[in-house]
This record gives structure tokens, sequence and C-alpha cells, in this order.
């Protein structure tokens, strides 16, 4: 009987079989800790313990029941307690500042090494300078200096134009609000593209010093410059304005910026001079001062009075639209007729083409955009391909030219050869673009090197991610031994050689926001591929001429050295005197001057 009975006191389940053995094995215990999740129950289990008498069976068949129950509901409780609820996770979502995202992903924009922080300092700088002063007219001088701080590895840049200033209301969300800008949404052109360059240089001065960027303008010679301090409100993405005030300052018209930043300073590959000396290549009408912190000026003079042609802001070209890019112009046009709509909100597109599009996609001209579906848009948009629409116009675009290229480069570059290219303008994804390359050969550049590349978008000088370019890609693809080169596979070709490539477009479309390479659209690198390869024809022209030269001067130089024999030979033979047989060496030798020529 008394078996009988235990076996029905005996637990059912599993569970519960292990939580009364594990209350027998702690209530043992008078001291139990609770540094795990079990502790927790070991404790449960001694208040429970003295509501029950001790002593008898039944009490603890009771306990143990009680136990149990309590340990397997504060265990699970405690499981859920590590996760987290839908509600909790609502409440931990908030907007994201866009300065905040650049705080935390400051590489993104170029800042990720002192080194490199202090050229993008500089170099957004100056494109902002560049891009104001050819908008207004005026001849490019700038001035451009680093000092050291008075703190350790620390420096103050200043850039300085005589630019047509900035209106007041304007100066701090230019320089201390990103993504604030005149050139994002306009096809046209142009340096800076989204809004963020000289701000994030604010942002990143602010953060590695504490300091507040320092902008005088001046828009006038008859009204006084404005003065500011800004600082940037991260959680905001707005200017915190510190010193708003009027300054007396002896120039016509102009901006000063300064900016005090945590950076280092070297000389030699990717370095502030390497960027100002490319910049004057491309840039052959700008004047540019450099002071270095030890105190050393540095003049790139210009070598051209002539401004770049004014640019124009045009409509994007049909060709290369997407399929959602055209649906949303469809349904933002103020247009009332799709023939209408593609007339006025597409360039190069006639009464005529637009017609001609409508009757290939089986869409009257005369249905109102906003009520296309997406099935005729897919239908538009496969007839805009198959139609023939002119190139795009090239007043949106002012390329260097060929006659510069060869400037700038002869400024800066010693060498025999010099060619230059500008291709005709294409289109990708809509907007229009143009290719230029430029070359030297010889002088006074290394034989036994690699080739130097020289990359440009927009006339400015491209020093980082080299390997990331589509320009990059292009040149290692040009089979430049047909032109008289050394090029292992899958590298750069070898000799005293400089390529330069330059991209201009209404939109560059760079791999990142730094602006650092040139993304890898195949038009793009199928027009930088037609451009090496003119310029290799010419190349490989002047390698054989100059080769040929050279085994002609071989030749003659041997035929030489045995005229004065020949001569004592013909003496020998003719009994000629020595003044005849003077005159039979130098007549010899101008036969064969006459025949080298």
């Amino acid at each position: 009987m008394t078996k009988a009975k235990k076996k029905r006191t005996k637990p059912k389940t599993k569970t519960a079989r292990k939580a009364v053995s594990k209350a027998r094995r702690t209530s043992k215990k008078t001291k139990p800790k609770a540094k795990r999740a079990g502790g927790k129950a070991v404790k449960t289990t001694h208040r429970a313990s003295k509501k029950v008498k001790p002593g008898t069976k039944k009490a603890s068949r009771k306990m143990a029941k009680k136990v149990a129950k309590e340990v397997v509901q504060e265990i699970s409780e405690m499981e859920q307690s590590f996760h987290s609820t839908a509600e909790e996770m609502a409440r931990g979502q908030r907007e994201i500042s866009v300065a905040e995202f650049f705080i935390k992903n400051r590489h993104l924009l170029g800042f990720d090494n002192p080194r490199k922080a202090l050229l993008t300092t500089i170099k957004e700088g100056v494109d902002n300078s560049l891009d104001a002063c050819e908008e207004a007219g005026v001849l490019p001088d700038v001035r451009i200096s680093i000092a050291p701080a008075k703190e350790d590895n620390r420096f103050q840049v200043t850039i300085e134009d005589n630019g047509p200033g900035i209106l007041k209301k304007q100066i701090p969300k230019i320089f201390a609000k990103l993504l604030y800008g005149s050139k994002f949404h306009r096809l046209k052109m142009s340096r800076g593209q989204q809004g963020i360059g000289i701000s994030a240089a604010g942002m990143y001065g602010q953060l590695t010093t504490g300091k507040p960027i320092t902008i005088t303008s001046k828009i006038s010679p008859s009204r006084p410059a404005h003065h500011y301090k800004l600082e940037i409100d991260a959680k905001k993405n707005e200017p915190r304005i510190i010193v708003d005030e009027t300054v007396k300052w002896p120039v016509k018209r102009g901006t000063k910026v300064e900016i005090e930043l945590e950076a280092k300073y070297q000389k030699g590959r990717q370095s502030v001079e390497e960027y100002l000396e490319q910049t004057a290549i491309a840039n052959p009408h700008v004047s540019l001062r450099f002071v270095t912190p030890d105190g050393q000026a540095k003049v790139y003079k210009r070598v051209s009075k002539q401004l770049p042609e004014q640019t124009r802001e045009i409509k994007p070209h049909p060709y290369g639209v997407e399929l959602g890019v055209l649906i949303k112009m469809l349904h933002d046009t103020k247009s009332r007729t799709l023939q209408s709509f593609l007339n006025s909100d597409f360039t190069r597109v006639s009464s005529r083409v637009a017609k001609i599009i409508c009757e290939k996609a089986k869409v009257s001209e005369r249905s109102r955009p906003t009520r296309i579906a997406r099935q005729e848009a897919d239908h538009l948009l496969r007839a805009i391909n198959h139609t023939r629409i002119m190139n795009p116009p090239t007043d949106c675009l002012a390329p260097i030219g060929d006659e510069l290229i060869l400037a700038g480069l002869k400024k800066q570059i010693e060498a025999d050869f010099f060619t230059a290219v500008t291709r005709p303008p294409a289109v990708y994804r809509g907007n229009p673009f143009q290719i230029e390359a430029g070359l030297a050969y010889g002088g006074s550049l290394k034989a036994d090197g690699l080739t130097r590349v020289l990359r440009y978008a927009n006339r400015v000088p491209l020093l980082y991610q080299q390997s990331a370019c589509a320009i990059t890609r292009s040149i290692l693809n040009t089979g430049w031994r047909n032109y008289g080169l050394q090029q292992s596979a899958g590298a750069l070709p070898t000799g005293p050689i400089v390529i330069m490539v330059h991209i201009a477009s209404v939109w560059v479309p760079f791999t990142s926001e730094s602006k650092e390479a040139v993304a890898h659209y195949p038009e793009i690198i199928k027009e930088i591929r037609l451009a090496l390869q003119e310029c290799g024809r010419k190349l490989g022209k002047f390698i054989r001429r100059r080769r040929k030269a050279a085994e002609s001067e071989r030749k003659k130089a041997f035929i030489q050295k045995y005229i004065p024999h020949i001569a004592i030979a013909l003496r020998e033979m003719l009994e000629l005197s020595d003044r005849q047989e003077k005159t039979m060496v130098r007549q010899l030798t101008d036969v064969l001057e006459r025949s080298r020529s």
C-alpha cells in the first residue's frame, strides 16, 4: 500500500519531476544564491516552504507542486523579459538627421583620415570658388593658406576668392546645412552637385576641434562685408549662428572661408600640391596662390584669359530615361497632352518626333499625361528607344577644349609630344556628357615607370580610388601595344607617358558622396575608350616616325664613317690630288644629307 501511494504521488510530467527534485535540493541550503535565473527560483522555494507545516508527506507534496508551478511561471516570465515587444520597438524608432548620419559616416564624404580630410576641405572650398567666379564671368583669383594652429595636429585653412560674394540670408544655410544648394535640381555642368561639400568640411572641423566655421563675404564695393561664425545643429541639420556682424574688408567683392580642423600635411602623391597642380592643368584660366604651413608661397599662374563658355540649363534627353523616372515626369508635368509633354519636358524632341513616338507606342498624342497607365508608359519608353533622336545640345556642357588641354599640359609637364581629343556629346540615363582626353609623351618623363593617370570630372581632379574608377578601367582595357608602348596584361602601359581624361556632364555619376571615382556605365566607358584610341593612334604615328628617324640617323652615321675611306679609294683609282679628295668627301656628304632629309 505504501508503495502504491508513492507511485500515485509521483508527478506525471517530466518538467514537474525536475522542478520537485530541484526544490528538494535547494530547500536544504541555508544561504541560497541569486546569481543566475535559478537563484530567484530558490528564494521562491524558501518563501513557499515557510507557509506549509513541515513534518508531513502531504505538506511536502503540496509544497513541491506549488514550487514547481511558481518556478515554471517565473522562468517563462524571465525568458520573455529578454525579448522586445512590437510596442517597445516602435518607441525606439525615430527620424535620422542627415547631419547625424554623416557624422557617423564621415568617411563617405572623404574625411576618413587627417591627411585626406585636409585635401577634401581645400578641394571643396576651391571648387565652390571656381564655380562662383565662372558663373559671374570673373577670372578666378583664389588664395589658399594652411597655417599651424596652437594645438598639435591642427591647422587653420583659409580659402579666399574674388567671386560675386553670397547674400547675407544664404550664408548660414550654404555653410552649415547639409544637402542645401542650387545645383542638385538643374541639368547644367558645374563642379558642385549635392550641396554637401563645404558644409561637411565645417562639420568635420567642428567635430575634431570644437571650433565654428568662419565666413566673410562681400557682394559690392558699396556695401559692408558680412561676418559669420556658424555651427551645425546635428539633430536638426540646421545652422546655429554664433557670430553675426558687419565688418570692414578691403576688397571689392568676394568670399573668405576659415576652418580649423585636425589634419596632417604631407607632400607627394595625393597631396594638396598635387591637387592644385592638376587643377591648374584643367583650368588654365585660373590663378592660384598657395601658402604652405612653413610660410612658403607657390603660385600657379593662368596661361589663358579665356573663361569657359557659359552653360545653359537643359531638360533631360529621352535616351536612357528609366521607366520610373518617366512615370514620375508624366504625373508631375503641367502639359495637357502627351505630344506637348514629350515636346516640352524633353530636349531634342520636336512635335514631329513626339508624334512618331506616340504612333510607335500606339498611344494617342492627345492623351492626358497624368492618366497614362504603367503599361502604356512602358510602351512609350520602348518607342523612345526605337526612334532616332538628335544628340543632346552642347550648350549645357563646357568642355576644356583641345587647345586649352594642350596649354595646360605644356605648362606643367615637359614632354616631346602632346595631343588632345574632344569627343562629341553622348547620353547616359538621359544625362548628356562629353569625354576629353590628353596625352604627353617623352621629354623629362620617366621611361621605366608606369603611366601617370590624371582623372578629371567637371574640371575637378580625382586623386583617390583610382582602381575603382571607370577612367582607369578604360585605360587598362585599351591595347597600348598597338601604339608602340609596353603593357603587361591587366596593367597600365609602361613608358614616359601621362594620360589625362576629363568627363564633362550635367550630372557626373560618382561612386560615393566623396566624389572620387566615376561609376562604370557602359556608355561612359565606351566614349573614354574611343577617345583614348584616337590619342593612341596619334601617339603611334609619332613613335614610329621617331623610330624611323633614329634608324635613319644610325644608317647615316654608319655611311659617314666610311665616306673618307671611299674618297681615299677613289683618289688611288683616279689618281686625284688631296684637294680633289677633300672635295669628293664634301660632295658625298652633301648627297647623303639630301637623301636622308
